[in-house]
This record gives C-alpha cells, structure tokens and sequence, in this order.
C-alpha cells in the first residue's frame, strides 16, 4: 500500500547532542542495578509490535500475524499513510485496508492505527516543493480530523488511534516541527475521535526519542502540555480527557546512547514521572527496535541477527521494570526494497515470515516468563561486576526470576539462594547451579541477558 525509500525516514538531527546524550563513556566502574517494576506485568496486555501489513500478501501478512499470536502476544501498530489510502477526494482504497482489518480482528489482534502524510490534495507543501510533499501538515486540521474519526467508525475492531507520528521529526512535519500547529491538529481530531468513538484511547503523537525538537530545541512535549492547558484554561479549545502519550525511545544501545551509559533509564523515568505529574494516565513507547543489516553503517552500530535478538531482549526487561503501560517493538517482519538497507531488517521475521533469531530467543524469554509476572526484591549482589543489572519477579507458579546482565562479564555471589537454574534464552540452554562451599551461589555473567529461576 505504501511504496517508500525510508519507513522510518528518521533524520539524524541530534547528532552529538540532544541524540548522544553522554559525551564520553564513563570511566569509573559503573554500580550494580536493582530495579524493581511498578507493577505487574502481563505480556500480552503490555508488550506489542510494529507491523507493515500492507506491505505484503495476504497469505504472508496472515503467516504474520499467526507468528504474533505464538508468541501470546494481541498488540500490533500499524500506520496508514493518508496519501495513499485517499489518492483522491473521497476515493478511499478500502479494497487493501478492509482485508487487513478483517484478518486482525479475526486473529484476535489489537491494533493502534495512526494516520499520517498529508494526502496530495490536502497538504501544506508549497507549489516549489516537488518531492516530500505528503512530509508536510495539512491545510486543514478539520479535514484530516473528519478522515481519522471516518476510519474509526468504519473499523470497530480498531483498539487504539493515533494522531500522527513523529511530529518532532521534519521526515513527518516539514519545514520543521511546530508545536501549535500539531497541538491544534491534535486537538481537533481528538475531538473528532470524541464524537465517532468515544470509547477509544486517543493516542498523542509518537514523538520521536524522548520528544526533543532538533530546531526549536526543547521538548515537543512539554510545549504542547503548556498549549493545551493555558487554551483549554481561557475556553478556546475543546476539553478532552488525559490522551494516552507516547514516545519513541530509540537508542543506540539498549540501556542508551554509550554501551556503559544508562541514559536511557535516566531519561525515560524524568520524563514518565513528569507526565504523571501532568496528570497522563496511560504511556505508551510505541516505537523502538534495532535493525540487523550488515551496512554500510548508518546511525546505529552493526550488530547482525544475533546482536538484534539480545538488545530486543535487554530492552524488553528494561521497559518491563520502568513506568511504561504498553511498549511496542519496531517491527514485526523484515521489510523488501521500498525501505532504506537498514530499515529493511528490524524484523522479527523475515520477509517470508520465519522466524530470525530476535523471534526465537522472544519466545524462549516469554516460555520462561509465562503469561504474567508480579515484581519482587532483588537478591542482594556480592562481589557484582561493573554495569550489573538485575530485574527481580515471581511467577505465576511461585518461582522467582531473576533477569541480568552486565557491561563487563565476570561473576556475581548471591547468598540467598542455595540452589537455582541459569537459562540463557539467546543460545536456548539451562544449566543448573548449586551453591559452592563458601555457601553463595557463583553465577556467571555476560552482557547478554540471562534469567535465573529458583524456589523461594
């Protein structure tokens, strides 16, 4: 449905600054890391995936979303590009998108749908502007509002939508970003949602890393929270319920920018606590991933299918053990050549649906996990290599977790626990572990995640 050199059309704007975040790697040994979760953790209520079904068959896109459903997961996002499903006033190509939908409601999946890229007829772009004319807003915010809130009535089974993506990045909103202009078309199709489907989460943006603004500087996010209040505060603008706020925390690596930095979990619970404090009650970090090409090089690290399927895992602890209430991994399959080499292998799958290494070693964290986690105290580390973190749950049958790794490999002795076992999740082994004569557990670790399980 939608032809395209980039599906992120991400643009290095942060470049050694607001992007790498810390200058330098840190050079004192980092300290151990005990994090416990909010609350707790149902997979399949929390954790969900990007998709591009649009971009297949429906005999692939269908072995998809049977893959989805493997893994005992229901949330999918999918985007809709406004250009292409309206080619015309009031042309609407139903015939691609109704399929698709029947297929997800069929399956039982969840999707947040968003809507973005000014149609050719209802854009901003100026006369000039031959090419990227979709990048740039529409010249009414009530036209783009009717569309959404038509689509919304037009499929019930959609669970979630979403006004826009990355409106903070010029790839989604040429020249530059402009908070009052997403914030009244934010506003007005809010309203619109309102109305057609009152019972639906309105999803605010999907802004791009932590909402920064690579011109204006600042966050994106913060300047639409002040317009909105003092607007609605004078009666100028319609009042509309708490929207769900979501963000894209992409990082370089899964902890943040640096592999000894923890930028990430600093930056995500400053901004989390300061929309709580704002009253949000719903965060979602609806976009994030690693891609496993093999180069050139372009912005992230080269990594391969191996390297994918540990920082997909990493991330995934992470995000469980933060104040996220929904996550969603970009994405689920790997895409052909309308997308940049990069972005062609953020997948899970491959392009005929099988599954990459990211898929299996997921499926095995999530057969260990099982359905539903409940958060726990950490076991207290002894003699703990630099960077440990460790992530503690109990289970549904009683066992406990425990989820780490670690910037530098060595060996952590835990005292507590007099018999347990080491699941490595990437290289589908176990081995059991018995307590040595100094009567401490000695557990190696990596710096890929592992998960030990033992009885209380």
């Amino acid at each position: 449905m939608r032809r395209e050199t980039n599906i992120r059309r991400t643009v290095l704007l942060f470049a050694a600054g607001a992007l790498l975040l810390v200058a330098a790697c840190q050079s004192q040994p980092l300290p151990p890391l005990a994090l416990k979760a909010p609350r707790a953790v149902v997979w399949n209520d929390f954790l969900g995936v990007n998709a591009q079904f649009h971009w297949f068959p429906p005999e692939v896109y269908k072995r998809q979303m049977q893959a989805l459903h493997a893994l005992g997961l229901s949330w999918v996002r999918l985007g809709l590009q406004w250009e292409l499903l309206e080619p015309e006033p009031g042309k609407f190509r139903y015939d691609v998108l109704d399929p698709i939908v029947d297929a997800m409601r069929d399956d039982g999946l969840q999707p947040e749908v968003y809507l973005v890229g000014s149609a050719s007829f209802a854009t901003t772009a100026p006369a000039s502007a031959r090419e990227f004319r979709d990048q740039y807003p529409p010249r009414d915010d009530d036209e783009y509002a009717r569309t959404l809130a038509g689509l919304a009535q037009r499929y019930p089974s959609v669970a979630a939508w979403q006004v826009w993506n990355e409106p903070n990045l010029p790839g989604f909103w040429r020249p530059h970003e402009d908070p009052d202009g997403y914030a009244r078309l934010f506003l007005a199709s809010a309203k619109a949602l309102r109305a057609a489907v009152p019972d639906k989460p309105v999803v605010l943006g999907g802004f791009a890393y932590f909402g920064e603004m690579g011109v204006l500087g600042g966050s994106m996010i913060d300047a639409i929270a002040a317009r909105a209040l003092a607007a609605q505060a004078n009666s100028t603008l319609p009042q509309i319920d708490p929207p769900v706020v979501a963000y894209h925390p992409y990082t370089l690596y899964p902890e943040g920018n640096k592999p000894t930095s923890r930028e990430f979990l600093d930056k995500s619970n400053k901004l989390n606590a300061h929309l709580r404090a704002l009253g949000v009650k719903q965060i979602w970090a609806d976009e994030w991933g690693w891609s496993s090409y093999a180069g050139p090089k372009e912005e992230q690290p080269i990594i391969g299918s191996d390297g994918q399927a540990d920082f997909v895992l990493r991330r995934v602890a992470l995000t469980s053990a933060l104040d996220f209430d929904r996550v969603f991994l970009f994405t689920l399959s790997d895409l052909d050549q309308r997308a940049s080499v990069r972005d062609r292998s953020y997948g899970l799958l491959d392009l005929a649906a099988q599954p990459k290494p990211a898929y299996l070693a997921l499926q095995r964290f999530l057969a260990i996990t099982g359905p539903r986690l409940e958060p726990a105290d950490t076991p207290v580390f002894t003699d703990a290599p630099s960077g440990l973190i460790g992530i503690a749950w109990t289970r549904a049958d009683g066992h406990r977790l425990l989820m780490f790794w670690a910037a530098d490999a060595g060996e952590v002795k835990l005292t507590q626990i007099p018999r347990a076992t080491l699941h490595d999740p990437l290289a589908d082994t176990h081995k059991e572990l018995v307590a040595a004569n100094d009567g401490a557990l000695h557990v190696p670790v990596t710096s890929r995640l592992a998960m030990l399980e033992w009885t209380p």
